[in-house]
C-alpha cells in the first residue's frame, strides 16, 4: 500500500474548514436478538459461544420465516433518543435495505428509512480544553446487524489474499440503534477531539442507559466517520470519506488528523477527493480505500413488508423519559465537584476512559485519590502490557477492597501490586490472594527487630553513622530488612525501630 502524502495539520487548517459527521451504531444487550429469539450475543451472559449456534431461521433467512420486533429493543431505543434530546415519533417504520451483505443471509437488512423511532436531537459535547460543542441529530433509527466474516490464509486478515472465509451468523440479527448527525461546521483544529469526545459521550449515555456493553473492541459500539475539507471562503461543501467501523477512542481521533491531512495534500495540488468508505489501520496510522460509497437511492428501500409500523404510546415515552439517568456533561461536573479534584486530575481519569470505574469504586468505599491512582496508574499500565481494556482485568468492588487493605495497614503499595497481579490472574479477591500468597503486612515488632539487628550487626559502618547522627544513613539498613521480610514489613514502622535500635547498640 502506497503511503499517503500529507499535509501539516495547522496548514491544512489554514487552506480548508473541516467538515464532519458521525454515524454511531450501538449494539443493544437485550437478552434476545432484534427479531428472533436467538440468544443476543451482545448480551454478556450470551458471549463466548460457538460460531452458528445462536442462530434461528428467522436469522438465516430461510423461506418461510418472518420476523418480530423486539419490544425490549424498541424501549431502549426510545430511552436512547430521548437521552439524545430527540422527538420519538409517533409512528415510525421499518424498511428493506437491499444490499448485498455476505455475512447477512437475506441480502438484505431491515433498518429504517425516512420514518426512523427518533429524531431532531441534540448533544452537548465537552472538549477536553474545555470547550462546550452542541452537536446537533439528525436521528435515531433500528436496525440489525450482520454476522462475522473470517479471512483465512492472508497476512493481513483482510479478504485480500485470503484463501477462503468463514461466516459466522451468531452476529447476524442483534440489535443495534444508528445515531446519525447532522452536518458539524466550526470545529476547525479541535475536530480529531471533538470526534473523539463524540463518541465518548455517546458511549457515556448508552452505559448510564443500561442499554448496551458499548465496548469498543468488542465492537458493541462502533463509529463511521465521515470528514470533508471546504477550501476558505468558497462557501462550498467537499467531497467526503467515511473511514469505518473504527474501533476505540483514540483511533477515532487519530482517523480525522490523518483524513484531514491526506485530504488537504490532495485538493492543495488540485486534486479530487473520491467519495468513498476507508479502512482505518490502528498498526500503521493510516486509511485506505474500500468501495464507492453509495446514496440512499442505490439501496432501494421500501416498506418491511412483514412488520407493522411502531407506534408507542404517549404514556410509555412519558415513563421512559422520567427514568433517564443525568446528563453525561451534568454527571462529570457533579463528580468532580464531589471528588474535589483538579481540571487535570479530572481530566486525567477522562482520557483513560475509566471514569465508570472510578465512580464505582468510589461508590464501594475507596477515597476518590486513591481509586483515580489505581486505575489510571498500576491497573492502566498492566492493561497497556496485555492489549487489553483496564476494565477486563479487576473489578470496582475488588480494587475498593484492594485500596480498603492498604488504608488498613494490612497491605503496602508493593504488596497490593502483588496481590493485584493475583486478582489478575484469577486467583481470587484481594484478601483471599493475599492468605494464599502471604502478603499480608508483619505487625508484630518481634520479627522486624530480629530482622533489623542482624541488617546492623552486618553493617557495623552504617550503625556508626546512625549513631554520630547521619540518619540518612539508614536506607540501607531499611532496604536489607524489607528484603529479608519479603516486602511485607512496613517501612515507616521498620525506620523507626532502626533509628531506635542503633541507639540501644
Amino acid at each position: 500500500m502506497a503511503k499517503a502524502e500529507l499535509m501539516d495539520f495547522d496548514k491544512a487548517l489554514e487552506l480548508f474548514e473541516p467538515v464532519l459527521g458521525f454515524e454511531v451504531h450501538i449494539e443493544l444487550n437485550t437478552k434476545t436478538k432484534m427479531f428472533s429469539d436467538a440468544p443476543n450475543p451482545a448480551n454478556s451472559e450470551n458471549q463466548g459461544a460457538e460460531p452458528n449456534t445462536q442462530i434461528t431461521p428467522v436469522d438465516l433467512g430461510l423461506p418461510g420465516s418472518l420476523p418480530v420486533v423486539n419490544e425490549q429493543a424498541v424501549k431502549f431505543a426510545i430511552s436512547l433518543g430521548l437521552a439524545l434530546g430527540c422527538e420519538i415519533a409517533p409512528s415510525s417504520r421499518f424498511a428493506r435495505k437491499n444490499y448485498f451483505y455476505p455475512d447477512l443471509a437475506k441480502n438484505y437488512q431491515i433498518s429504517q428509512s425516512d420514518e426512523p423511532i427518533a429524531h431532531d436531537g441534540n448533544v452537548e459535547v465537552e472538549l477536553p480544553n474545555g470547550r462546550v460543542f452542541q452537536v446537533s441529530i439528525e436521528r435515531a433509527h433500528m436496525e440489525e446487524d450482520a454476522g462475522k466474516l473470517t479471512h483465512v490464509g492472508g497476512s493481513t486478515g483482510r479478504i485480500q489474499g485470503a484463501e477462503y472465509s468463514l461466516v459466522d451468523y451468531n452476529r447476524a440479527g442483534v440489535p443495534l440503534v444508528e445515531i446519525v448527525t447532522n452536518i458539524i461546521y466550526g470545529a476547525e483544529g479541535d475536530a480529531p477531539e471533538l470526534a473523539k469526545a463524540y463518541v465518548s459521550t455517546i458511549r457515556d449515555i448508552a452505559t448510564a442507559l443500561g442499554i448496551s456493553e458499548a465496548k469498543m473492541e468488542r465492537g458493541n459500539l462502533r463509529c463511521d466517520a465521515n470528514i470533508s475539507l471546504t477550501p476558505r471562503g468558497s462557501g462550498k461543501l467537499g467531497t467526503r470519506t467515511e473511514t469505518k467501523n473504527v474501533n476505540s477512542l483514540r483511533s477515532v481521533e487519530r482517523a480525522i488528523r490523518y483524513e484531514i491531512q491526506r485530504q488537504a495534500a490532495i485538493l492543495a495540488k488540485g486534486g479530487t477527493i473520491t467519495q468513498e468508505t476507508r479502512h482505518w489501520h490502528e498498526d500503521t496510522g493510516v486509511t485506505s480505500a474500500g468501495r464507492p460509497k453509495s446514496d440512499a437511492d442505490d439501496y432501494r428501500y421500501f416498506p418491511e413488508p412483514d412488520l407493522l409500523p411502531v407506534q408507542p404510546s404517549i404514556e410509555l415515552i412519558e415513563e421512559l423519559r422520567a427514568a433517564l439517568p443525568e446528563a453525561p456533561a451534568v454527571r462529570r461536573r457533579r463528580l468532580k465537584d464531589a471528588w474535589g479534584f483538579t481540571d487535570l486530575e479530572f481530566q486525567d481519569v477522562l482520557n483513560s476512559g475509566l471514569l465508570v470505574e472510578v465512580e464505582e469504586t468510589v461508590a464501594a468505599g475507596a477515597a476518590p485519590a486513591q481509586a483515580r491512582k489505581w486505575w489510571t496508574g498500576e491497573i492502566a499500565r498492566v492493561a497497556n502490557q496485555a492489549g487489553v481494556d483496564a476494565s477486563s482485568l479487576v473489578s470496582p468492588l475488588h480494587v475498593s477492597e484492594l485500596i480498603a487493605m492498604i488504608e488498613n495497614g494490612e497491605l503496602t503499595d508493593r504488596l497490593a501490586r502483588q496481590v493485584l497481579e493475583g486478582v489478575v490472574a484469577g486467583e481470587g479477591s484481594p484478601g483471599e490472594v493475599t492468605t494464599a500468597r502471604g502478603l499480608v503486612v508483619v505487625s508484630d515488632d518481634g520479627p522486624l527487630i530480629a530482622a533489623i539487628d542482624e541488617a546492623l550487626a552486618a553493617q557495623p559502618d552504617v550503625l556508626a553513622k546512625i549513631r554520630d547522627g547521619k540518619v540518612q544513613a539508614a536506607g540501607a539498613v531499611i532496604g536489607a530488612v524489607m528484603k529479608a521480610m519479603r516486602g511485607t514489613a512496613d517501612a515507616a514502622r521498620v525506620r523507626e525501630l532502626v533509628l531506635e535500635r542503633a541507639q540501644q547498640q
